[in-house]
């Protein structure tokens, strides 16, 4: 498969290497906004403070408790057909469908149930095992985290 090194996100992890393909077509706004983030620097040294077995690892908060975001406002929902399946990335938020900011979880396995109601922004491509090692939590203690998180494009 051959990826889009702008469309391209680099996730080195405490558990190892994590690549994501990034779906501008199915969620433009929040492409832009992970690239925004990555090439800041925001994701480096964030932890997985929210890790459910079977389900999803959640990163993305500056504070490491879930209750964060980025300095930038928040997005407005572009929710979308693709199905919330093992290696979709989707976007956290609150209640607010427009309250997605930084957060992002993965999921581990089916959970359709998320559909239509969350951004689908991007899928796992290599490394979905290095995913699977992220301790477990809610909260998660001594978490896992993201040493980096670079655009590939940025990364040669």
């Amino acid at each position: 498969m051959s990826l889009d090194p702008e469309n391209t996100l680099v996730m080195e992890t405490t558990k190892g290497r994590v690549v994501i393909k990034l779906r501008p077509d199915l969620a433009p706004a929040h492409v832009e906004r992970l690239k925004t983030l990555a090439r800041q620097g925001f994701y480096d040294g964030i932890v997985f403070h929210r890790v459910i077995d079977g389900f999803m690892a959640q990163v993305g908060c500056p504070h490491g408790t879930g209750t964060g975001g980025s300095d930038l406002p928040d997005l407005k929902a572009e929710f979308n057909a693709e199905p919330h399946v093992r290696g979709i990335c989707s976007m956290a938020r609150s209640q607010n469908p427009n309250s997605a900011n930084s957060q992002f979880f993965i999921v581990f396995d089916d959970a359709r149930f998320l559909d239509k109601q969350y951004t689908v922004w991007g899928q796992v491509v290599e490394g979905m095992e290095n995913v699977d090692n992220i301790k477990r939590g809610e909260p998660v203690r001594d978490p896992d985290s993201i040493v980096s998180m670079k655009v590939m494009a940025d990364a040669a």
